[in-house]
């Protein structure tokens, strides 16, 4: 099948309840494994009457759900599926109030399955420190209160970027832009002996000493990019800069209004989409597999 996953195909492919928890026992367990019970190598039969499948060898009874975020649920398999692959197949996020329409589910129902899927995407991105040559930018986001723009808005929320050069992107919410607290924040996520690109903020300085080959683009004097012969590297911050315009437009189109509680799960779900683009079956498949 194509990366890209059409309705049609969604449908097609899900087009039951049972179809759906196929797929969940198929990712998890496989509907051919070693028995927790026997031992044995079995075949396992969906049962008529329970959402659960039975070892050909013993009998012995698997809920694909348990232990999942779709476990208890009175929401309807295929619902919970149509509301992952719409998060994976719309590029600016999905409001609360879409996914009621489009479930025909309460508000309320349509909150908590965002919320979910969010945490989803979150722990799929992984823990795997970055490497190479690595962008570094950290951005204000949200707040309703009128005052000045820039470093220092009021009611906003800061959050930090680190891209990969052509690899994967990380971001989180910081509390402020202190040089220990960009500093913490790079030694916990990006190896020594990487090269580094920020801008002209006095709080990345303390890098170089760290073991990382530091350059700096200076962008209050407009100067955008430039080629470091000392690192044989071309620093800029583009990459990291266009995540957060989306992620800064997708919030003000779809959501209008983040508050700082829950950022980082929507910094996870932009995050996601982004180390995953144009591969939606694969990213349907990492969230169901995290279930």
């Amino acid at each position: 099948m194509a990366s890209k996953l059409t309705v049609r195909q969604f449908f097609q492919r899900f087009p039951t309840d049972d179809a759906c928890l196929e797929h969940v026992m198929t990712v998890r367990y496989g509907l051919r494994h070693t028995c927790g019970k026997c031992g044995v190598e079995a075949t396992f039969h969906k049962l008529a009457s329970r959402p659960a499948y039975s070892c050909a060898q013993c009998g012995a009874h698997v809920y694909p759900c348990a232990g999942t975020i779709l476990q208890d649920t009175r929401t309807p398999l295929q619902l919970w599926f149509y509301a992952i692959y719409l998060f994976v197949a719309t590029r600016h996020g999905v409001s609360g109030k879409e996914l009621e329409r489009q479930l025909g589910v309460t508000y309320k129902t349509a909150w908590r399955i965002a919320k979910q899927i969010r945490t989803l995407m979150t722990q799929v991105n992984g823990v795997e420190l970055l490497r190479g040559h690595v962008e570094l930018d950290e951005a204000y986001v949200g707040g309703r209160r009128p005052g000045k723009r820039g470093r220092g808005a009021e009611g906003k929320t800061i959050v930090m970027g680190l891209k990969e050069r052509d690899g994967r992107l990380m971001a989180q919410v910081i509390p402020n832009i202190k040089k220990d607290t960009l500093r913490g924040v790079v030694l916990e996520n990006v190896e020594p002996g990487s090269v580094v690109s920020t801008d002209e903020l006095m709080s990345y300085g303390l890098l170089e000493g760290d073991g990382y080959k530091h350059g700096t683009v200076k962008h209050g004097a407009k100067e955008w990019a430039y080629y470091d012969y000392r690192h044989k590297a071309t620093h800029h911050t583009n990459n990291v800069e266009s995540f957060w315009r989306l992620f800064k437009q997708s919030i003000a189109s779809t959501h209008i209004h983040v508050s700082a509680k829950y950022m980082d799960r929507y910094l996870g779900e932009f995050t996601f989409r982004s180390n995953f683009r144009d591969r939606e079956n694969a990213m349907f498949d990492l969230l169901v597999a995290a279930l």
